[in-house]
């Protein structure tokens, strides 16, 4: 469990492609919160998320094959779609927070994240 937070701690956000990691971290650095993408999904190492940045607070934002190809068409298939979701399974696992961002708003995904952040006392440094 988190403890002792501190306000310039560090938020590191996982997730597959087009789940909306990109758009939340604009959104949290905007507000003063210091947060990074972790490339996870790229990553054979299962713990990279870890070894790289330790962050504090770990979110995991999760979608479907469907609305990922919707949001941001890549030269994705399926299959290698499935293959990123299994290299994100340990960050999965110890996420502090797992958002399914398929049927929410780039707003109420932020609105979810901040909520969890005020719960844990972490503030925006700015």
């Amino acid at each position: 469990m988190i403890n002792q937070v501190q306000k310039s701690d560090l938020i590191g956000i996982v997730g597959p492609c087009s789940a909306g990691k990109t758009t939340l971290i604009g959104r949290l650095k905007e507000l003063g919160y210091s947060c990074r993408h972790i490339a996870q999904e790229h990553s054979y190492v299962p713990d990279m998320w870890k070894r790289l940045v330790n962050p504090i607070v770990l979110i995991y934002l999760d979608v479907s094959y469907a609305v990922s190809m919707k949001r941001r068409p890549l030269n994705l298939n399926r299959a290698e779609f499935g293959e990123q979701k299994n290299r994100l399974t340990h960050a999965f696992q110890n996420a502090d927070l797992s958002i399914h961002t398929d049927e929410l708003t780039p707003d109420e995904v932020q609105n979810l994240v901040v909520i969890f952040l005020r719960k844990l006392k972490i503030q925006p440094i700015k």
